[in-house]
C-alpha cells in the first residue's frame, strides 16, 4: 500500500509539474523569444506529448489511488476523473480542431485579426486556456489533499 501511495503522489506531482512548466515557463518563453508563427508551431508540435503526458500521469494516479485507498480517496478520484476528461477533451477535440483552423491561417502575424478562421481559433484557444487552468487547479487541489 505504501508503494501505491508513492506512485499516486509521484504521478500527480509529475502531471502538475509538467503542466505548470509548460504553461507558466515554456510557452511564455517561446512566445517572448520567437515570432508568433514560430512559437505557435513549436507549441503545436509539443501538444500531443503534453496531453499524452497528462493522460498517462492521470491513469497512473488513478491506479495508485485505487490501490492505496487513502484519505480523501473519493474526492481525489473525482478530481482526477475531471482532470482526465478535460485533458482528453483538449487532446482529442480541441487540439485537432485547432490544427484544422491553423491550416486556414497562413500567418498569425499577417492574417487580419477579424479573419473568420482567426476568430474561431481565438475562441478555441480561450477554451483550451481555461481548460488548462482547470487542470492546474485540480492538480493543486490534489496536492493540498495529500
Amino acid at each position: 500500500m505504501q508503494i501505491a501511495i508513492i506512485v499516486y503522489r509521484l504521478a500527480i506531482a509529475c502531471w502538475l509539474g509538467g503542466a505548470a512548466l509548460f504553461t507558466i515557463t515554456l510557452t511564455p518563453a517561446l512566445f517572448k523569444t520567437y515570432s508568433r508563427d514560430v512559437a505557435g508551431g513549436i507549441v503545436g508540435a509539443l501538444f500531443p506529448g503534453y496531453f499524452g503526458w497528462g493522460l498517462a500521469c492521470g491513469a497512473v494516479a488513478l491506479v495508485g489511488l485505487a490501490l492505496a485507498r487513502g484519505r480523501h480517496a473519493v474526492a481525489s478520484t473525482i478530481i482526477i476523473a475531471v482532470m482526465l476528461a478535460i485533458t482528453a477533451g483538449q487532446a482529442f477535440i480541441i487540439e485537432p480542431r485547432a490544427v484544422e483552423l491553423k491550416k486556414a491561417i497562413p500567418s498569425f502575424e499577417t492574417t487580419p485579426a477579424d479573419n473568420p478562421a482567426r476568430v474561431q481559433f481565438r475562441k478555441l484557444h480561450g477554451v483550451s486556456a481555461v481548460a488548462n487552468l482547470a487542470v492546474l487547479g485540480g492538480g493543486i487541489a490534489l496536492v493540498a489533499l495529500f
